[in-house]
């Protein structure tokens, strides 16, 4: 079969990595893709929210199925596109419709939909400038940090995180001003959550479910998770304190009954669900739902998947996915980002990414990279995820510290403590 999959980070490298070991696959395509991507299919010069052009090149290659990668086409409803248009309604996508991906497009609906589906969270008060009182009254009953949440996408960056009440207020003033454009005309403030955070990945058709491999990513762009926030500068699979009891909470407390309440709400749903989570000492709270898979833990999540990915993909489409078993590699995953002096504030791009040697043991998923006459560049913040596999962690971490020293391109940082604190 002919897959078209949308993307171009390091998220659509692993997905187009692990599909084109597939036997069921025949031609890979990747929209736009990187210079990563175009060493296992063919990248087209197409956004992947261009939707007359992605029609274009369904019909020009005889697309069967299309995976949708990041969040944007999917709220921005090109499943909804396919569904409606005569020559594609028939072509299944792996991503839900707009409705579906409302749960990550507004933080203030997928709070009421916890709530309505009694999903455990955090409490919270939606803000608009017509309520602004209200916000700084929910404020003052908080503890620091205080937590503020643009409801709209804001590319990974509209959350934050501050200590003084004072600051807290101002900022929630400037996000209602126009801080994050229209994404925060609507604020959520949530209660701060203690505890460890983790990752945890299902896809569904609507009605069964697999369960992926569990993850822990780090956001912050200076060790010992300091600094701004960021796209995320690595991760680990599995997460050490994610032991059964725990898994079998998740599954029963928030999998399911996220997946019923769908269901219930007459939403239907094919695609990832990436469900943010807590762990407060053994219970599991929600923080926020990604309707699709996390980057940069796509990069340590998918190598430990034995099982075929375009089949899972497949039988996702037919609603079968009840009759599948996925595999797990018991391996540990780890990924280390390298990324732009700079990120994520201000970059430069167009740097000659330099590789000392190959690597054996390590993976390394493109990000933001291009390819400019042979030779490779970066075009992004996130450039390059190191990946490799060990016995434990630990292994596996050294691993990828071997193999990124491998690798140059002027002003590229990454962090040495991932997964130092587990």
């Amino acid at each position: 079969m002919n897959v078209l999959l949308l993307g171009s980070g390091g998220r659509e490298h692993a997905l187009a990595w692990k599909m084109a070991q597939s036997p069921l696959l025949d031609k890979l395509y990747i929209a736009p893709g990187n210079a990563g991507t175009a060493t296992v299919g063919t990248n087209l010069p197409i956004s992947a929210t261009a939707f007359d052009e992605i029609k274009k090149a369904v019909k020009q290659y005889a697309i069967d199925l299309v995976v949708v990668g990041p969040e944007d086409p999917l709220v921005k409803g090109v499943h909804d596109f396919f569904l409606a248009d005569e020559e594609l309604k028939n072509i299944p996508v792996i991503g839900p419709c707009k409705h579906g991906a409302t749960l990550e497009g507004s933080k203030e609906f997928a709070k009421n939909f916890m709530i309505r589906h009694n999903i455990p969270t955090a409490a919270h008060c939606s803000v608009t400038a017509a309520n602004i009182e209200e916000g700084f009254a929910f404020l003052a009953k908080q503890t620091a940090p205080y937590v503020l949440k643009a409801d709209g996408l804001a590319a990974g960056k509209g959350v934050l995180i501050l200590n003084d009440l004072e600051e807290a207020k101002s900022e929630l003033k400037n996000m209602l001003d126009g801080k994050f454009g229209a994404a925060s005309k609507t604020v959520v403030i949530e209660e701060c959550l203690k505890g460890i955070e983790m990752s945890v990945f299902v896809l569904t058709d609507g009605e069964g479910y697999v369960l992926l491999p569990e993850a822990k990513d780090y956001k912050r762009i200076g060790e010992h998770d300091t600094g701004l926030n960021t796209g995320g500068m690595g991760a680990v699979s599995p997460v050490p304190f994610a032991d059964k009891k725990l898994m079998d909470r998740i599954e029963k407390e928030i999998i399911k009954p996220t997946i019923a309440g769908l269901k219930q709400d007459g939403i239907p749903y094919c695609g990832f669900i990436f469900f943010g989570l807590m762990n407060d000492n053994g219970t599991p709270k929600v923080i926020e739902y990604n309707v699709r898979m996390g980057d940069p833990e796509t990069e340590v999540v998918i190598p430990r998947i034995k099982s075929d990915l375009l089949q899972l993909f497949v039988a996702a489409a037919n609603k079968s996915l009840s009759k599948e078993k996925i595999e797990i590699n018991p391996y540990s995953a780890t990924t280390v980002m390298a990324v732009s002096g700079g990120y994520p504030e201000a970059y430069e791009k167009g740097k000659e990414i330099r590789f000392d040697e190959s690597f054996a043991d390590s993976t390394v998923f493109h990000a933001g990279t291009i390819l400019d006459n042979g030779v490779v560049k970066t075009s992004g913040g996130r450039v390059l995820a190191v990946t490799s596999l060990g016995e434990n962690k630990d292994e596996a971490l050294k691993i990828s510290y071997k193999n990124i020293a491998k690798i140059h391109f002027d002003k590229m940082y990454y962090r040495r403590d991932i997964g130092a604190d587990l």
